[in-house]
Formats: C-alpha cells, sequence, structure tokens
C-alpha cells in the first residue's frame, strides 16, 4: 500500500514538474522581447521562425488554457504571413501571377491558422466567442464583443489582424471576403478599449480600413496621423500604408513619393526596438516605389 501510494505521488510529482516546466517556457515565448524586433537580418528571422511557430503550437496543444501563449501564437503566425509570405507574393505575382496566387493561398493558410488561435485566446475569456463570431448572428456577435475588457485588447487586434489578412490575401473567397464586418467590430471594439495598444497599431489598421469602405481621405488621415502621435514617429510603417492606400486612391502622386522617400532616408539604426519592423517597411516602400507608374496614371 505505501508502495503504491509512494508510486503514485511521484507519478503526480512528475506530472507537476512537466506542466510547470511547459508553463515557463509558454511564458517566456509569450513574452514581447527586443530580440526579435531589434534584429538587422530579415532573412535569417523569416528563416527561423516557422521553427518557433511549431514549438508554440506544441506548447499550445499542451496548455490550451495558457491565454498569452494562444496570443503570442497568434501575432507569431500572423506577423510572419504578413511581413514574409505576403510580401513575396505581391513581388512574384508582378512578374508570374501563377506562382502570386500559389503564394497568396499560402498566405491565407497562415492567417486562418493564426485565427484559429487568436479565436483560442478570445475564448477563455469570452467562452462562446469561436461560435459567436463564425455564426452569423450580427447581434449576437456584437453582444459578445460588447463584453471584452481592456486586457482582451491583444487577443481581439491580433484576431482581427489574422483574420483581415487571409481576407486580403482571399479576394476571391466571397464568404470569407463577407466576414470583413466582424473583423472590423474587434478593431472597433480593440480602439475604444485602448487605442494606445502596441503604439498605434490599432489606428494603423483603420488607415487602409477607412478609405476601403469609403470613410475618406479625411478619416484615413486622422488615423494616420494619430499612428504617428503614438509611435512617437518611430515606426515608418504608418508612412507606408498611408502611401499604398490613400495616395494611391486618390492618385496623389506627389505625396505617395513624398511618404516612401521620408521612408527610404530614415536610419534604421536609430531606432534599434522597432529596427527589423522598420527594415521591413523600407523595403515595401522600395517596391511600391518601383512601381509607380504602374499605380498612376500620367
Amino acid at each position: 500500500m505505501r508502495l503504491a501510494l509512494m508510486a503514485g505521488l511521484l507519478l503526480t510529482c512528475a506530472g507537476c514538474l512537466k506542466q510547470i516546466a511547459l508553463g515557463s517556457v509558454a511564458d517566456s515565448l509569450s513574452a514581447s522581447g527586443k530580440g526579435y524586433a531589434r534584429d538587422d537580418d530579415p532573412e535569417l528571422v523569416r528563416d527561423s521562425i516557422p521553427v518557433i511557430i511549431k514549438l508554440m503550437e506544441q506548447l499550445h496543444e499542451a496548455l490550451p488554457k495558457h491565454r498569452p501563449l494562444a496570443v503570442a501564437l497568434t501575432r507569431t503566425a500572423t506577423s510572419y504571413g504578413v511581413a514574409f509570405i505576403a510580401e513575396e507574393a505581391d513581388r512574384v505575382e508582378d512578374k508570374d501571377v501563377q506562382a502570386g496566387r500559389a503564394l497568396k493561398a499560402r498566405a491565407r493558410r497562415m492567417f486562418l491558422r493564426a485565427r484559429t488561435y487568436g479565436l483560442d485566446a478570445l475564448e477563455l475569456s469570452l467562452p462562446g466567442a469561436r461560435a459567436v463570431l463564425l455564426g452569423d448572428d450580427r447581434d449576437k456577435r456584437q453582444a459578445l464583443i460588447d463584453k471584452a475588457k481592456k486586457d482582451d485588447v491583444p487577443a481581439l487586434y491580433w484576431l482581427g489582424a489574422a483574420w483581415g489578412s487571409a481576407i486580403v490575401n482571399a479576394k476571391d473567397d466571397l464568404r470569407l471576403v463577407g466576414e470583413l464586418p466582424v473583423v472590423a467590430a474587434l478593431m472597433k471594439k480593440a480602439l475604444a478599449l485602448d487605442e494606445s495598444y502596441d503604439e498605434g497599431a490599432i489606428h494603423e489598421f483603420f488607415i487602409s480600413y477607412d478609405v476601403g469602405q469609403g470613410a475618406g481621405k479625411k478619416a484615413a488621415k486622422e488615423h494616420y496621423e494619430r499612428a504617428l502621435e503614438l509611435s512617437h514617429n518611430k515606426k515608418l510603417s504608418p508612412h507606408v500604408s498611408y502611401a499604398e492606400a490613400v495616395c494611391v486612391e486618390t492618385q496623389d502622386k506627389k505625396e505617395f513619393l513624398r511618404l516612401l522617400d521620408l521612408v527610404l532616408r530614415f536610419d534604421v539604426d536609430s531606432d534599434p526596438d522597432h529596427r527589423l519592423a522598420n527594415i521591413v517597411a523600407q523595403r515595401r516602400a522600395q517596391w511600391l516605389k518601383s512601381r509607380t507608374a504602374d499605380l498612376f496614371a500620367e
């Protein structure tokens, strides 16, 4: 009897220690460290992130109630898809339409993968979120989103970013495109709860969204200026977003080139904490500038 009890106790302790160890790793991976953000080698980051994603997925399977891990997994998969897969798809599509479409399909799969984890994260604080957000009842959806609190903002934002990115890369999927109002509702709630989240990232989303929905240049510019203010002018991506979404739509070639040149002149080493994101933004700016003749009527 004593031996049996001792064996049971040891097994229980071993299980506890394993959970503690897994939780410690999950906590570490969930933290918003500066290691990647400060990197100056996008290719190195591109090649290493898939390994991190697979590790995080295994941890998420073992620790399904670890909300910071679910959010971090959503963030990592979405950021990887935007910065590397979708970006490459745009460039490739210019030269080879079929190859570009294949990459966009891969990007869409990555974003839908991220959406799954975003729904997992929101489900932990808002039970029933997955079924309601994927359902067709608008009133239930809004009622659920209205229950979100400030500490839900990271989950709201990254779920919206993943979902919205999937839509951008699947314009031929009418059902998915029809889910854009869900993305808007998530982002609007996040904005209302904490407009300063991630140094104005939510405002940056609305730069493109407002123009696409016909809200006009004025609304988009307000979000653009607020995004710059909240990031203390250290992030280049709002300039690129405004140039690509607003200047092209309004055919303001002069402002388009001014903003892109501003981005390209920026010394990325002057702000190490945003170095990687700013390098990626500069690459996007350079590519957009090379397409000026295609984007603007003479």
